[in-house]
């Protein structure tokens, strides 16, 4: 009878896979012995794999080459990295080796474009697009951008005022583009995103603010989804509306050559996971091109702003199970030495499932559990698979310490759970590691962050100074 853990796995999903292969009867990730990172770091802990970042971004870089290619684009492709997903020094240098560009959403972002481009990471060739709603310090630090040179720097108009605004701190010519206020699924709570302009006010709002403004050249419309790129009816209905507000914009604005279609690309969240990216690029491109062909109009260059697919697939954090709790005749919680809450906000906050995996003890009997955290918050659990509607690891023994791993975590946790500053209950914030690897395969981690101390956390509170 196959009741091993290991037998469960392979025979539910097809494994092993590129990222995960067994040794010694302990899980490997990118051929990182995972247990040899517990021995040394200890746990609870997160890691990021560097290398993941500049992987996911040629790949898709290869993916729209190839659709161009095939479909005698005539425009370009640029990739941009959105930073909120992550803003950490060490995600942005590994992105910023693969000659990309920026994305940003808030006035402290071009704080960070500005150390970027002084320690020579980034240049005045780089663009910079400034998507969000802009007031005083955002306009400001934008306009101080422009103004000391960087020509790429493209604000994305959100509301009518935006232009008046950027007007009146940048002393030069400078580029904007427009942000389309997309409709939303059906079953979203409103029918129209709060970014941007309606898509009916798009051509009027340029007719009235721009066409006769000397100062502004529109260079860019912008339009992103808040589903992601998903081939569903919703996704093409959206994307063929934007075309054709696109087509209608250039006939009577020449200086207009660039659609961006913001981010969305899914990144893996189960051991299933099949998304064909080839092809949604294809269409995606196929699509541009037959619709500026029937408009007689020339392709616009394509952009990007990948937040997730960029860094998600770097991240982990592994935690060990410290005590089992038998609540009722059914339910088995198995405790975590940390919290879902603050490690892995979005596991609560929106239900996010992430791949979990057991670390060690593959060749053992496996049980039916819940995962619990730390906190006194009945919110604080993990509780299913993304294609599964229970968890399933080696059974819980005193004696013999279990650790468990969620993988491709790297984008937005950090920052949605308030890296270095108070959490929830006052569970410290994990020790972080960076896992780099050379041209010869050999690895290496270096230490980015010990587990707060008490202290941090009670000067923090106003109790030390």
């Amino acid at each position: 009878m196959n009741t091993k853990y290991i037998d469960l796995i392979s025979q539910t999903y097809d494994f092993p896979q590129d990222e995960f292969t067994l040794k010694n009867n302990t899980l490997n990730f990118h051929d990182i012995d995972l247990m040899k990172l517990v021995e040394e770091y200890g746990a609870p802990l997160k890691f990021t794999y560097l290398p993941k970042i500049s992987e996911n971004i040629n790949r898709a870089k290869g993916w729209f080459s190839e659709a161009i290619q095939k479909n005698n684009y005539k425009g370009t492709y640029n990739y941009c990295y959105c930073t909120k997903s992550s803003h950490f020094k060490h995600v942005l240098n590994e992105a910023l080796n693969n000659d990309i560009h920026i994305e940003t959403s808030s006035a402290f972002d071009i704080n960070i474009v500005e150390n970027l481009k002084a320690e020579g990471k980034i240049n005045d060739k780089t663009y910079v697009i400034c998507n969000g709603f802009k007031r005083d310090q955002y306009i400001d630090n934008i306009s101080r951008l422009i103004n000391n040179g960087h020509k790429n720097c493209i604000p994305i108009i959100d509301n009518y005022e935006e232009i008046g605004l950027l007007s009146e701190g940048i002393d030069k010519k400078f580029k904007v583009g427009i942000r389309i206020a997309s409709e939303e699924e059906p079953k979203f709570e409103f029918y129209t995103s709060r970014l941007g302009i309606g898509y009916k006010n798009i051509v009027p709002f340029y007719e009235k603010q721009i066409k006769e403004n000397k100062k502004v050249e529109l260079k860019m419309l912008h339009f992103f989804i808040n589903t992601g790129i998903r081939d569903n009816a919703y996704y093409w209905n959206e994307l063929v509306k934007c075309l054709t507000v696109y087509t209608k914009l250039k006939k009577i604005c020449p200086t207009l050559d660039s659609l961006n279609i913001g981010g969305g690309f899914p990144i893996k969240n189960s051991l299933a996971f099949d998304y064909d990216y080839q092809y949604m690029i294809d269409e995606i491109v196929n699509q541009i091109n037959l619709t500026c062909a029937e408009a007689d109009v020339p392709v616009p260059h394509i952009f990007t702003e990948f937040g997730s697919f960029t860094v998600g697939e770097s991240g982990g954090a592994i935690y060990e199970i410290l005590y089992q709790k038998q609540q009722n005749d059914r339910e088995k919680w198995n405790m975590i030495n940390s919290s879902f809450i603050t490690t892995l906000p979005d596991t609560w906050a929106i239900s996010k499932r992430f791949i979990m995996l057991a670390i060690n003890r593959w060749n053992e009997e496996y049980e039916r559990i819940l995962l619990g955290g730390l906190t006194c918050d009945s919110d604080d659990y993990y509780n299913s698979e993304q294609h599964m509607n229970a968890i399933y690891l080696p059974k819980f023994k005193k004696e013999k310490p279990l650790y468990i791993g969620f993988f491709n975590t790297g984008a937005y946790q950090e920052t949605i759970g308030g890296f270095g500053g108070l959490q929830h209950c006052l569970i410290p914030s994990p020790k972080h590691i960076l896992i780099d690897k050379d041209e010869d395969g050999n690895i290496s981690t270096k230490l980015f962050s010990e587990q707060q101390t008490s202290k941090q956390l009670l000067n923090i509170l106003g109790y030390e100074h």
